[in-house]
């Protein structure tokens, strides 16, 4: 029996019994037909997207249906391969290749010895880059791990943000060559795979500050879920920082306020075009809501959950950073090597929109402040991650280097860029 036609059988014996004889033939045989014919495409729309799955929302249009998740190539891409002719900065300003070889880099970390981490998001690696005898090398610290999106380091210690958990490895820059496995202290954390890959930070007050992202495109989240938490370095103390986040996958501190700044991912399928990603600030610790699920880009209420709000309640973007352009690490610059116009402003690594017809992103930015710490202006930095409307690489995170240069790790090729100002020149990372 195909599928459907135990119900069409059901069906027509009820129309048979209960309806005249004639009749009922017609409208049992008119029936079978119909449901006989739409049982293949019934059963194939029955068939449910995974728990989170960003494909679910998608409007049933055949522009909608085109659109899906970037997927990055299988392995990284040879040193030889990158695309550093595509990538412009403005004058003065030079790209390099710092590493390649980098399978999924993402967040980016400076040990005190000057050893570079990368964490990654759908592997299961955390790399360390060390300089030796002139050369760079990469060496795998750990493995095995779910999710290790976050990490920071902190007097020595590599702390790792997987799904549902936080562990560490202390005095980790002398131990690169025999890492330890790492040492768990923090496991009561949702496992939901949408939005669970965390980012983490150090606070001024020496605690661990992450977020539990909302496990959906658009819900009611939990009590758990769509907040910034922080933690003391040893597992104890669970606080909520903030709530009303959707996903967060950048926070700096501001280094003359102290505050907390973040770039948070908008929800999807409401428009191509709106809403737009927000740049935030935490200014009341613990208070701060900023609007998920009811607002969106502070002055939008959401068609199902703003029923009856209004976004005048919720804690208002810094700026927006345009939409679904997916702005990921971001960093106050504190160097000393670039223009002094770059001093204590935020470098934005944008990782570029999927579901746009005509994608936005794939670059970074530079968000001017005022003095008080509210916008001033935004404009580009660094471009042509997206070429044609195909990405040629999508950028994660920025790092200040000691010499004031700016990484910039490349998922999608498996690299990490340098950015230098001036005279200083970098040899090609090996």
């Amino acid at each position: 029996m195909g599928p459907g036609e135990g119900s069409v059988f059901h069906i027509g014996r009820i129309i048979m019994t209960y309806l005249p004889r004639q009749r009922a033939f017609v409208l049992a045989g008119t029936l079978a037909t119909l449901l006989v014919a739409a049982g293949p495409a019934a059963a194939q729309q029955q068939t449910p997207l995974p728990p989170g799955s960003p494909l679910i929302g998608q409007p049933d249009t055949q522009a909608a249906k085109k659109l899906a998740p970037v997927a990055p190539p299988p392995l990284p891409a040879a040193a030889d391969k990158l695309p550093l002719d595509k990538l412009k900065a403005p004058k003065g300003f030079t790209i390099d290749v710092y590493a390649s070889g980098v399978d999924n880099a993402r967040t980016l970390r400076l040990g005190d010895k000057g050893t570079v981490f990368v964490s990654s998001r759908i592997k299961d690696k955390i790399h360390a880059i060390v300089d030796k005898d002139g050369k760079r090398e990469i060496k795998v610290i750990a493995s095995g791990l779910n999710r290790p999106n976050g990490i920071v380091l902190h007097k020595g210690t590599l702390y790792i943000a997987e799904l549902s958990q936080i562990s560490k490895i202390e005095n980790v820059e002398d131990k690169l060559d025999n890492p330890p496995k790492p040492t768990v202290i923090f496991s009561d954390l949702p496992k939901d795979e949408a939005h669970g890959w965390k980012y983490l930070t150090i606070g001024p007050d020496e605690k661990l500050y992450f977020q539990v992202g909302a496990p959906c495109n658009i819900c009611m989240p939990s009590e758990r879920h769509s907040k910034i938490y922080r933690l003391n370095l040893d597992g104890s103390g669970l606080e909520v920082v903030a709530s009303g986040i959707r996903q967060i996958v950048g926070m700096d501190w501001h280094p003359v306020s102290k505050q907390l700044y973040f770039t948070e991912h908008q929800r999807d399928w409401l428009s191509e075009d709106i809403p737009q990603d927000k740049l935030n600030r935490v200014t009341q610790p613990g208070k701060d809501n900023f609007g998920f699920p009811y607002c969106h880009q502070g002055n939008i209420p959401d068609q199902e959950f703003g029923w009856g709000r209004s976004c005048d309640e919720f804690t208002k973007p810094i700026t927006l950073l345009g939409p679904h352009g997916a702005p990921l690490g971001m960093r106050f610059y504190t160097g000393t090597m670039f223009p002094a116009a770059y001093r204590n402003q935020i470098i934005i690594a944008r990782h570029g929109s999927w579901n746009r017809t005509s994608k936005i992103g794939g670059d970074l930015v530079v968000v001017k402040l005022k003095p008080d710490g509210t916008f001033r202006s935004m404009e580009p930095f660094v471009t042509g991650f997206l070429q044609n409307n195909n990405y040629v690489g999508r950028p994660v995170d920025v790092l200040v280097m000691k010499d004031g240069s700016l990484l910039v790790s490349d998922d999608y090729n498996g690299a990490v860029y340098r950015v230098s100002y001036g005279a200083q020149r970098t040899a090609a990372g090996r």
